[in-house]
């Protein structure tokens, strides 16, 4: 085996049990956009499924878990198709949401800032120009 192969083979080594301890340490990673979407209908098909009402009587129990059964399938059949044509899409839209909120997030600690500055510098002139035209002053 040259070095190359062996240096090849010891990097691979490595980093397989680098994942391995992550995975354990933090269990699995988040999969792709799609796979996550593909989960989240999932869950909630499953949450659907197994709701039961207890101000309906039993048939009217039934024809309720029939309803919900057939819009689960019917979301399905709507969904995986876009997933299974455009997975990158689901991807682009997730870091594109990411983008989204770092921008929101920055614009809200801006103003915020502005505020507290504002704030800040009306308070250091009335305290130094003492109480305001129409402010009660308190002499007690």
């Amino acid at each position: 085996m040259s070095d190359a192969d062996a240096w090849a083979t010891a990097v691979a080594e490595d980093l397989a049990e680098e994942k391995a301890r992550r995975k354990e340490q933090y269990g699995a990673p988040p999969g792709s956009a799609a796979e996550e979407l593909r989960r989240l209908v999932d869950t909630v098909a499953d949450k659907l499924s197994g709701l039961q009402s207890p101000l309906l009587g039993a048939a009217a129990s039934g024809a309720a878990q029939q309803v919900v059964s057939q819009v689960v399938r019917q979301a399905r059949a709507v969904v995986e198709p876009v997933i299974e044509r455009n997975p990158d899409v689901f991807d682009h839209l997730a870091a594109a949401g990411t983008e989204l909120l770092a921008a929101y997030r920055s614009a809200v600690q801006a103003q915020e800032s502005r505020w507290t500055a504002r704030d800040q510098a009306t308070d250091l002139r009335k305290d130094d120009e003492g109480p305001g035209p129409g402010e009660h002053i308190d002499v007690e």
